[in-house]
């Protein structure tokens, strides 16, 4: 469990990587009504991912939250370095925007860990 937990949290890390480097300036967009449907599907996505970690790596139901904590450290370790060399790595992006990335993945992490807790607390 705990390889195949890293080794998604790796793979989704590559993939949220490629995502803002490829349609980074569609994700920050002036205005409030994107800000909150950032949010809104970041969060949405987080509990899905949460949901179904445990089916994914196999794992029982009693160590989702480890799971899902083992999938996520690898993407907030380096999107917390990213974030602080946020114009290195989308160059085509404000450099002030680096606080809505860190903000935006803490969320996304975070809800994907209330719903492997909702997961464990079923089980």
């Amino acid at each position: 469990m705990t390889f195949r937990a890293i080794v998604l949290g790796l793979a989704l890390t590559g993939v949220i990587l490629a995502v803002f480097h490829l349609a980074g300036p569609w994700f920050f967009v002036d205005g409030r009504r994107p800000f909150q449907v950032n949010f809104t599907v970041g969060a949405a996505l987080g509990l899905l991912l949460g949901l179904v970690v445990p089916r994914l790596i196999r794992a029982p139901s009693k160590h989702a939250v480890s799971a899902m904590a083992l999938a996520a450290v690898p993407g907030m370790l380096v999107m917390a370095a990213i974030g602080s060399h946020f114009a290195v790595f989308f160059p085509r992006l404000d450099p002030a925007l680096d606080k809505v990335f860190g903000s935006l993945m803490l969320w996304f992490y975070g809800f994907s860990l209330a719903g492997t807790l909702w997961v464990a607390r079923r089980a």
